[in-house]
């Protein structure tokens, strides 16, 4: 009888501010995408990875809780960190029937929006059932306010990510915005809205990104 991974992994990973994002049901196994929900940051401010003054506490505080929860569930972890070379996350999570390219070209999740933090996957000896259809937020999305929202273009429907573009733009007064609440695009995307993440947060990512 295949069971319901989500409602498996749910006790395990939700007490940490985790969630299931979506999961790909294979013959013999089934791969779970653990991603960081609104109450993630609480978890992760309380735990010694976040003082510790150590290189990427998020990736090594990822590491500690999810490798412990694949372990007791008879599974192996997966990190978007390992690698070279690294695991297909991004295919992955289209294959999940949960994420979808948004007009920026960033991906978008049908709960989180353009907060996509996926901190990585468990791959249990388990059979899933099938993924449960969902509608691509962004169809429904008539005003579609993230492929406008970039001040420098940064993202666009029109090309990939400038990165040198967007980084140029922070290190500027009028990218404090981005610096302090996270990228405008991300903000502006009403799904990310309503999944309601911390500021503190996105500003915590935005740090790393953009190192002194």
């Amino acid at each position: 009888m295949n069971v319901d991974i989500t409602a498996q992994l749910s006790p395990k990973v939700n007490p940490h501010g985790l969630f299931v994002m979506g999961h790909i049901a294979k013959a013999d196994h089934t791969l779970a995408l653990i991603g960081a929900d609104s109450g993630f940051w609480d978890h992760f401010k309380g735990d010694a990875e976040y003082s510790g003054g150590q290189p990427d506490p998020i990736d090594r505080w990822s590491k500690r809780i999810i490798n412990q929860i694949a372990s007791d569930l008879q599974g192996t972890a997966v990190f978007p960190s390992d690698g070279p070379p690294y695991a297909p996350f991004i295919a992955w999570a289209t294959q999940s029937g949960r994420f979808w390219q948004s007009p920026t070209g960033m991906l978008v999740h049908d709960t989180a929006g353009l907060m996509v933090s996926i901190r990585g996957a468990i791959k249990v000896p388990l059979i899933s059932k099938q993924q449960q259809e969902v509608s691509n937020p962004c169809e429904s999305c008539v005003e579609r306010p993230c492929a406008t929202a970039c001040p420098v273009s940064a993202l666009s429907v029109d090309h990939f990510y400038d990165v040198p573009t967007c980084k140029t733009h922070l290190a500027t007064e009028a990218g404090l915005d981005c610096m302090a609440g996270g990228c405008l695009v991300r903000q502006i995307c009403p799904i990310s809205q309503s999944f309601n993440r911390p500021k503190a947060q996105s500003a915590f990512h935005m740090k790393a990104f953009m190192p002194k």
